[in-house]
């Protein structure tokens, strides 16, 4: 946006201006640099829909960039999809400042258009959303979440009626619609009581919720009699302040695991999480409180999950009686395993496991050894679920989808990873290997020692505002166009180049097609199975760093993997300095 003074002045002088927003107008007159970053570009619209931080102006999340959102995803749906306005779209929200409000605003908008709006009485998880779309057969459904972001964030995030996320084709199509809109002040909305009187908008209730517990029973591979049998494993479970704590302590109860202890101090909804530095299982602080219960209890296995509950971190006891917080890569090998262990041989021979490129090779190996193919997709768990809908008519068997970031998904009745489905079989596996006394962390020892050690890690550069943006463009640009021969030792074998897919062999000079949609991510195969992957973030200011190492031993993969992250962290500050 080339004159963001005109657009500030636009905000400025509409009269109806919202009354908080205009207050932080006023406030922020006296600061050229803030008021700048506000108006300077327009939130945009990403394959998932859109993320910001929450306040005044075109590049923040406030009523007016939800309504653009909707009016383009509305204009979408009217042109691509039937009975629509029958159908209807339906809208979840998580615990965060505004989401409510957003979730409203999203109706009062569709609204206008004749299109119904099912939304939620209290707030939800994603995977329920996602569930919900496919359960009550909408035209499409919006997530009010900004996940694991720190507080002042909040998105608004779109899934078509498969239920999985917005594909890119689907999305460009409703980023053309909004870029159509010369003035998101002047979008018309309905008043909620007359949205309400003429059934436009329609509260749903714990109908979705029962539903969708009936099919997380079925997810289980104990024997019908063990599942009614209680269960002699200790569990501690911590939403993080989010929206998971009714449905996991559910799906748990309904298997008759009994002894689960909730972190009180984390168990309601708060948009500050104030408990925790950061909502993320991811980071390992965010299982403090939960450890030291753990401790209290004797608990066998740890449970985190994010504020919308798409996200599962676990941690196990080891010999010492300390917690080990699992990375998503340990877990979803671990789980690989677990399912196709119990599945029977008739159903393994067509079925798939689901992964990013970003995404250990650990589980792939693990796949390997069942006679289990496993497909790479880009990161971006809307890949897994658009492989996951092509399945429906190929008759491939899903069986396993999941990306390093601590997403998981287990059964397809919702389309998006789901950490309700993965606590309940991340507490079933951790009673399957208690009965044969070895924990978890036993239990990927024996994975290593058949596959090799495996480990991975990430690093990351926040580059926030308008020269942040241009950094993280200034990296991707000066390594695409100076690509690495050797990264802290280690030969590059091919460089894969997803925006214009292609990977080049540097041993025989050759280039193949990469056959996965363009997406500007760079990634360096090297020798002994390992890889550096470079990715910069479509929800945050960030550019991402991916390492993967196999060794003989920890130790040597350990090495291997600081080597690589001590390398590329020095070569990102060397281009930006």
């Amino acid at each position: 946006m080339s004159n963001w003074k005109s657009v500030y002045n636009k905000w400025n002088q509409f009269q109806e201006l919202d009354s908080k927003l205009k207050q932080e107008l006023e406030q922020l007159k006296t600061n050229e640099q803030q008021l700048e970053d506000a108006f300077y570009k327009e939130l945009s619209f990403g394959t998932g829909g859109i993320r910001g931080v929450l306040g005044v102006g075109t590049n923040r999340m406030n009523i007016y960039t939800i309504r653009k959102a909707v009016y383009g995803l509305a204009s979408y749906l009217l042109e691509n999809t039937v009975n629509v306005k029958e159908r209807g779209v339906v809208v979840a929200y998580d615990s965060r400042y505004m989401s409510k409000e957003f979730a409203v605003e999203t109706a009062k908008t569709l609204g206008t258009f004749g299109i119904r709006t099912y939304v939620f009485e209290s707030l939800r998880p994603t995977p329920l959303l996602s569930f919900a779309v496919r359960y009550l057969g909408t035209a499409a459904g919006a997530m009010i979440t900004a996940s694991h972001n720190p507080p002042e964030y909040n998105g608004f995030k779109v899934y078509n009626d498969d239920g999985g996320q917005m594909i890119p084709e689907e999305a460009n199509q409703i980023i053309e619609n909004i870029s159509k809109i010369e003035n998101e002040l002047a979008i018309p909305v309905m008043e909620q009581a007359e949205l309400e009187e003429k059934q436009l908008l329609v509260w749903v209730g714990e109908e979705v919720d029962n539903a969708y517990l009936e099919q997380l029973r079925q997810i289980s591979k104990l024997p019908v009699e063990e599942m009614e049998q209680d269960k002699d494993v200790t569990i501690v479970f911590t939403p993080l302040h989010g929206t998971a704590y009714s449905l996991v302590t559910r799906g748990l109860e309904q298997l008759n695991f009994r002894n689960i202890s909730v972190v009180e101090e984390q168990a309601q909804p708060d948009p500050e999480f104030s408990s925790v530095e950061s909502p993320n299982p991811e980071e390992h602080q965010a299982f403090s409180m939960a450890i030291e219960l753990g401790k209290k209890v004797n608990a066998d296995i740890l449970l985190g999950t994010d504020p919308d509950a798409d996200r599962l971190g676990v941690a196990v006891k080891d010999n010492n009686g300390q917690y080990t917080v699992l990375t998503g890569n340990q877990l979803g090998a671990l789980l690989i395993d677990y399912i196709l262990s119990h599945l029977e041989d008739v159903h393994l021979s067509n079925a798939k496991i689901l992964k990013t490129i970003v995404t250990s090779e650990l589980g792939q190996e693990v796949a390997r050894h069942y006679g289990v193919d496993t497909i790479n997709t880009l990161t971006g768990f809307k890949y897994i679920g658009e492989k996951i809908h092509e399945f429906d008519s190929t008759g491939e068997r899903f069986v396993f989808g999941y990306e390093e970031s601590y997403g998981y998904l287990i059964s397809s009745f919702a389309r998006d990873k789901d950490a309700v489905q993965a606590a309940v079989m991340a507490s079933e596996m951790a009673y399957f290997w208690k009965k044969q006394g070895k924990t978890l962390l036993d239990a990927l020892e024996v994975l290593y020692e058949r596959h090799g050690y495996y480990r991975e890690g990430m690093s990351s550069l926040t580059l926030k505002g308008k020269e942040g943006s241009e950094k993280i463009a200034l990296i991707m640009d000066t390594i695409r166009k100076n690509p690495f021969e050797e990264i802290a030792g280690y030969n590059v074998e091919a460089v894969e180049d997803y925006l214009i897919s292609e990977r080049h062999l540097l041993s025989t000079n050759e280039i193949e097609t990469i056959e996965l949609p363009k997406e500007n991510v760079l990634k360096f195969v090297l020798q002994n199975n390992s890889w550096v992957c470079l990715r910069p973030s479509g929800t945050e200011p960030k550019i991402k760093c991916y390492y993967g190492t196999c060794g003989t031993s920890l130790q040597e993969s350990e090495q291997a993997l600081a080597a690589l992250k001590e390398t590329m962290t020095k070569v990102m500050n060397e281009i930006i300095s």
